[in-house]
């Protein structure tokens, strides 16, 4: 198995990267609001198998990378990426988002097309927080505000993530504990502040997915997961999906069934073969 070097580059902050060594096209795997660069570790060791470079970095305020007071807006976190891309002197990489991150894609789809061979929205890039039937700010910041889990013992944490995800490997588990910092005591305390992620909610309720996606002329694949335990959240999915595949000019959709948002967690090597199959296909073809 190749194995990931762990660095730093600095790019005006520093972020910490994850990057596998590869001769053919690059993957640039971006996480979720809150989460880490190593919940894509699974998904990065099958692509990194099939002889791609593979980086996969944490965002500002979150994991190793800096935590600037300022900066949680997508304008400036697509600079980070870009100035990251020119700074890793990779040629036409693949973007791959989860979530959060696939709306940063969005924006950055927007204004560096030129950087990209292609975009990869797993379950996210197509969020749009301001028009769901709950969609005001008030609503949105009191049931999508995070619980507080400072001071918890992160054996608590890693039991309740096994009972809620059954079929999570142990890298599973372990990479999205690495959400948190582990204090001396055995307790957790977030790597996102608090005040940081609200920042970032409001900026992904504040952006309008629609008006962006006609500028996006980089190919897309979406990767959406569909929850039968959710039927009425996965049925609001759906609706946002299917506009954003009318809106944006080249695009795919594959759905993942009975599968959690975290695609590329539970099904790291499903979502990695998909994403081989799409640019085996030519779909990302200039």
């Amino acid at each position: 198995m190749t194995t990931a070097i762990d660095k730093f580059i600095d790019v005006g902050l520093k972020l910490h990267l994850r990057d596998w060594p590869g001769e053919k096209t690059a993957f640039i795997l971006l996480h979720g609001l809150a989460s880490n660069c190593r919940t894509w570790d699974g998904v990065a060791h099958h692509l990194a198998a099939a002889g791609h470079r593979v980086v996969t970095v944490d965002q500002r305020g979150h994991g190793l990378s800096d935590k600037p007071e300022a900066g949680y807006d997508f304008a400036t976190i697509a600079g980070d990426l870009q100035r990251l891309l020119l700074a890793l002197s990779l040629e036409q990489p693949i973007l791959v988002g989860q979530s959060w991150g696939g709306n940063v894609l969005l924006e950055f789809g927007r204004h560096y097309p030129q950087l990209a061979r292609g975009l990869i929205f797993v379950d996210g890039g197509f969020l749009d927080l301001g028009r769901r039937p709950d969609g005001t700010w008030e609503q949105i910041s009191e049931k999508l505000r995070p619980p507080n889990l400072t001071g918890t013992p992160r054996e608590l944490i890693k039991q309740r993530l096994r009972t809620y995800h059954p079929d999570w490997t142990e890298e599973g588990l372990e990479s999205t504990l690495a959400n948190f910092k582990t204090l001396s005591d055995g307790t957790v305390r977030p790597w996102l502040t608090l005040e940081r992620h609200m920042r970032i909610l409001r900026a992904i309720w504040e952006q309008d997915v629609q008006a962006i996606f006609p500028r996006v002329t980089v190919p897309v694949l979406i990767c959406a997961a569909g929850d039968s335990k959710n039927p009425d959240w996965t049925a609001v999915k759906c609706h946002q999906v299917d506009v954003a595949e009318r809106l944006l000019p080249r695009v795919k959709v594959h759905w993942f069934l009975d599968t959690d948002h975290d695609i590329h967690v539970q099904k790291p090597q499903a979502l990695a073969h998909l994403f081989l199959a799409t640019l085996a296909d030519g779909f990302w073809r200039d």
